[in-house]
């Protein structure tokens, strides 16, 4: 089984309450979706790699650490993931940027690939998946084995709301990769829509319908 750790910090929960609001425009809700993702990123990157580099304060030469960003790579779940990407690069400005793109039949509710698009070396990166929501799991679990067939190995996940369906399905596909979750919701609905959620991710940061 994976490692999923649950965020419980009150910044988080406040600000997904605010994005649950039907009543949160556009600008706010990008913005929200920005500062959680940062906040979720601090305790994600916990372990993240250093390298001893030497400076010069005002007062002598030193050795100090600095994080090894160049061996990250940051990879949303388009289209909705890249409301995400700023808020971890706030933290990690040197972090490549990949894509993934998926879309969801909204027959049967199945993810379909149509763009996958990966920083060079991604075998010796840290990969952080992005995605606000975790539903079925579907696009998660076909973003993973994307990343794994192009030989990325050290993977993580983060989302800000997941439903219990799609925790379960997840962890039992990929369980060496550790997941992240904002907030756990009560189910999906019959259209495979987290409960009580917050509508359409993608539609909200982009201002679509």
């Amino acid at each position: 089984m994976s490692k999923v750790v649950y965020m419980d910090h009150p910044l988080i929960k406040h600000k997904i309450t605010m994005l649950r609001k039907e009543s949160t425009g556009t600008n706010e809700f990008r913005k929200l979706v920005e500062e959680i993702a940062m906040l979720m990123g601090y305790e994600a990157l916990a372990d993240i790699p250093t390298r001893d580099v030497e400076i010069r304060t005002p007062i002598e030469d030193t050795v100090q650490p600095v994080i090894d960003g160049k061996k990250m790579a940051i990879v949303p779940i388009l289209r909705a993931g890249l409301g995400m990407v700023n808020g971890m690069l706030a933290l990690v400005p040197t972090a490549k940027v990949g894509h993934i793109g998926m879309f969801r039949d909204h027959e049967s509710h199945l993810p379909h690939t149509y763009y996958c698009k990966l920083p060079p070396l991604i075998e010796e990166r840290l990969i952080v998946v992005v995605d606000p929501m975790l539903a079925t799991g579907g696009s998660l679990i076909d973003a993973v084995d994307e990343i794994k067939i192009r030989k990325g190995k050290n993977i993580k996940c983060m989302c800000i709301i997941a439903a219990p369906e799609g925790i379960k399905a997840f962890t039992e596909k990929h369980p060496d990769v550790p997941l992240y979750i904002g907030a756990v919701d009560r189910c999906l609905n019959e259209n495979a829509y987290i409960c009580p959620g917050l509508g359409d991710a993608g539609d909200r940061i982009f201002g679509t319908k």
